[in-house]
């Protein structure tokens, strides 16, 4: 919540404080480029961040002097509403903000078919970013996307290692490992590996689970029962492709988290990089530990997967920092923290992850059309003509 309300003061600064370039003169005329809005832009979020996801896709928009159709995922509509009457309180004329709760297949489908909706922004699975980036270059409509990650987070020998086990838990397990940027494949030098492992795997059993209304709890349930089960066959799965389950690996006993869809965080290893395990998105708390022997082996495996979205490095060399973090096909890089978040830095994913970029100052002029008008100043005819 803190979040989202941060992006909407963010974009209203900006918005004040944009200004479009005036170019040199470069013939008896003056020349500008003026940013006008599109028109009707689509937005659609997803259920894992949706208040924060969209405050970054409707403030910009709005600043921008668009109106916003919204369409949130179908199991957390409610908080989009509830956004949606603080924008009309707040002054927004009702029709600038629209939200369109309902089945992706049925109600976004419709918003990015639609002919009025001139651009959409879109933050969810890669195969429905496939869909609708199909969809998009039919109507030659600009589209940006954030999709899905199996992000890496690497660990070199000469890191501070307490520091490297909080960060990475925290990236892998917070949020019940429910994010597109989870550190999910988790590379150790050899050399330190079952040291590394034992303090992670430690960590991860001393996590409390719990319902998100207790202040104590660090890994809630997961969204749905559906998607718990889901989660639990694709370790299941794990298991069968011959991985080691270093803890976790299944629902916990105590009997007052009956209730909820809980799964315990997992650790596994055991498995090569190409593994389904390794190479598909879980989104739930599961990690894959991986070992690694010098630095260009670990690019090459780090970079070997169809995703490019995050990924962390622990390191005190910061010469070693900057080179291996230049060489990582990633939209967002780490370097001894992990999912720290600024409104005003862009956010973007390679490859499978997405096209475009979310977030940043210059996020109000993606959701333009850029008009360039030339003023003639010579009062003389054009000599072609005369």
């Amino acid at each position: 919540m803190g979040s989202a309300a941060g992006t909407f003061r963010f974009y209203a600064a900006a918005l004040e404080t944009t200004e479009t370039p005036l170019p040199p003169q470069r013939g008896p005329y003056l020349t500008m480029s003026v940013p006008e809005p599109i028109g009707v832009v689509g937005a659609i979020t997803p259920w894992n961040s949706p208040i924060a996801s969209d405050a970054q896709k409707v403030a910009p928009a709005l600043a921008a002097g668009n109106a916003v159709l919204l369409k949130p995922a179908e199991a957390t509509p409610l908080v989009s509403l509830a956004l949606a009457r603080l924008v009309v309180e707040a002054g927004v004329p009702p029709a600038l903000f629209s939200v369109l709760p309902g089945k992706g297949s049925v109600v976004g489908d419709a918003i990015v078919r639609h002919p009025a909706v001139g651009k959409v922004s879109f933050t969810g699975g890669t195969d429905t970013g496939r869909a609708i980036g199909r969809l998009a270059a039919a109507k030659f409509m600009p589209l940006t996307s954030e999709l899905g990650g199996k992000s890496p987070t690497i660990v070199f020998d000469d890191a501070d290692l307490d520091q490297a086990v909080a960060g990475i838990l925290f990236g892998i397990f917070s949020s019940s490992g429910q994010s597109c940027i989870a550190g999910s494949r988790i590379f150790v030098p050899e050399r330190i590996y079952a040291e590394f492992v034992e303090r992670l795997v430690a960590g991860a059993r001393r996590l409390r689970v719990g319902p998100g209304t207790d202040p104590a709890s660090q890994v809630g349930p997961l969204a749905t029962f559906a998607h718990r089960d889901r989660v639990a066959a694709l370790v299941d799965r794990a298991r069968e492709e011959g991985a080691n389950v270093l803890c976790g690996g299944g629902i916990p006993d105590d009997p007052e988290l009956a209730r909820g869809a809980y799964y315990l965080p997992t650790l596994l290893d055991g498995l090569p990089n190409d593994a389904r395990t390794c190479q598909e998105e879980i989104f739930g708390p599961v990690g894959v530990v991986l070992p690694f022997r010098d630095e260009e082996e670990l690019i090459a495996r780090a970079n070997d997967t169809i995703f490019g979205l995050a990924c962390g490095i622990w390191t005190r060399d910061y010469r070693r920092a900057w080179r291996v973090a230049r060489r990582i096909d990633a939209g967002t890089v780490w370097i001894n923290t992990y999912k720290q978040f600024s409104i005003a830095t862009p956010f973007s994913g390679m490859k499978a992850s997405g096209v475009g970029t979310d977030k940043g100052r210059d996020a109000i002029l993606r959701y333009t059309r850029q008009k360039s008008l030339y003023w003639g100043l010579d009062e003389a005819p054009l000599p072609w003509a005369t």
